[in-house]
């Protein structure tokens, strides 16, 4: 799946992502450390990795996207 970095926090390596659709998604130090990211700004394209439905959705992986 695809999104847009919407926030990030280098300190704690956590942020959220905007899904197309508009719908904001956090994911935390686990899933960017999964992706092996050094740095993630806001507006960049990334693909994610998502588990759980609903209220239960969460991000397991995120990594910049690449044409």
């Amino acid at each position: 799946m695809q999104a847009t970095a919407y926030t990030y926090d280098a300190e704690r390596r956590t942020g959220s992502v905007l899904l197309d659709d508009g719908t904001p998604l956090p994911f935390d130090t686990a899933a960017f450390d999964a992706g092996g990211l050094r740095l993630l700004r806001p507006g960049q394209r990334v693909r994610i990795d998502v588990t759980g439905e609903g209220e239960e959705r969460r991000i397991t992986l995120i990594t910049l996207q690449t044409f």
